[in-house]
């Protein structure tokens, strides 16, 4: 067992990396990971960083290896923001931390994730560190594609991209290190389009198994402008309520943590020069809570894109395997009822519809106007 093993299907990535941890020469300050959603970016950070600082290059059982693995090596920092974008003080904090010497290990890693999640301001604060890095100190930036970080960012590092791992790897992973079914895992990495932590979760939670069922079911369920605007809100209504279920039990704890920590017991007015704390803390709660809600509906849309390509798929005799294999009759249906031309178009307004919730467009519009290009076409 070594630090490499949950990183699956990117062989060549893994060589680079390994590469860099056994040869000083291949070794650079700040690197660039780039893949798409759930091909493992992190998870490959966190190893390289976990290599790094093993004496063996990441044997997984040392104790350098299990505790930056944990997110507890001292030496190893990870920014995982859970809001909509990096806040500039987030990466202050950063920089300031990069310029201490590792306290023990033998470098010091800052680790960024979502490094597309800055703002230009943000990412031009970051880069006088990139461009001139202390002493042993390693950044590793987390980015979906190349094209998503700034090139004054980009240019000064290492790319490693990372591809799409084939289904049977990721349900290989989910056996071997979750126990799932083999049938179940495969079936769940399918789903997922590789997809390695929505594969987990689908393999391991019938719940979200049945949601995703009830989204592609509005493909059926649309037959005019009534039922595409009912289908919208019906969307926007279930991302709202995973949010509160996400976040309603952290925000709580969060709360009587700080109200503890200014000294203010259980049901005791907020003295006024103590609000803006207070306020601050709600601030953050709710802009997470957005990242969640947008995560959700974005989920949404991509499950119904993979719907649109398995019925594409049906429609040009494509020889491939369907994503919902378990739904090849309501693929077959869909693919009768329609077109090539019109399910191009479908897929097109589901594409839009993610580029107007990236750009903050009002839920439910973005999703009405979607639902509505979903209707049969005569």
């Amino acid at each position: 067992m070594t630090v490499w093993d949950d990183v699956v299907g990117q062989e060549h990535a893994v060589a680079a990396l390994q590469g860099a941890v056994a040869n000083p020469v291949a070794m650079t300050h700040a690197w660039l990971v780039t893949g798409p959603p759930g091909s493992g970016r992190s998870v490959a950070a966190r190893a390289f960083a976990a290599a790094l600082q093993c004496p063996q290059g990441g044997c997984g059982t040392c104790q350098a290896c299990t505790t930056t693995m944990a997110g507890t090596h001292p030496d190893v920092t990870l920014l995982a923001t859970e809001k909509v974008v990096i806040t500039i003080d987030e990466v202050r904090g950063l920089i300031m931390t990069a310029s201490r010497s590792p306290s023990g290990g033998r470098w010091r890693v800052i680790i960024i994730e979502d490094a597309d999640r800055m703002a230009e301001r943000t990412t031009n604060v970051l880069l006088k560190t990139i461009e001139e890095p202390p002493p042993h100190t390693v950044w590793v930036l987390c980015a979906p594609s190349v094209q998503d970080v700034l090139p004054t960012i980009r240019s000064r590092c290492r790319a490693v991209v990372l591809r799409v791992p084939p289904p049977q790897a990721v349900a290989d992973l989910l056996v071997r290190r979750d126990g799932a079914d083999p049938a179940v895992a495969l079936s769940a990495a399918r789903a997922a389009q590789s997809h390695v932590g929505l594969a987990k979760r689908l393999a391991r939670d019938a719940g979200a198994r049945e949601r995703r069922t009830a989204v592609l079911s509005i493909a059926r369920r649309i037959r005019g402008v009534g039922d595409a605007v009912v289908a919208a809100g019906e969307l926007v209504d279930v991302a709202k309520a995973e949010a509160v279920s996400a976040t309603q039990e952290r925000d709580a704890a969060e709360k009587a943590e700080l109200m503890r920590g200014l000294g203010v017991a259980d049901g005791e007015t907020l003295p006024p020069r103590l609000r803006s704390q207070l306020k601050q803390l709600e601030d953050d709660q709710k802009r997470r809570a957005t990242r969640h809600q947008r995560d959700v509906l974005d989920r949404a849309m991509v499950d119904l894109l993979s719907l649109y390509r398995d019925v594409l798929v049906v429609q040009l005799g494509a020889e491939v395997d369907l994503v919902n294999a378990e739904l090849a009759e309501t693929v077959r249906s869909l693919a009768a009822d329609s077109t090539p031309e019109q399910t191009v178009r479908r897929m097109d307004s589901i594409g839009v519809a993610r580029t107007r919730l990236a750009g903050n467009v009002a839920p439910l519009l973005a999703l009405e106007a979607m639902t509505i290009a979903l209707r049969p076409q005569g």
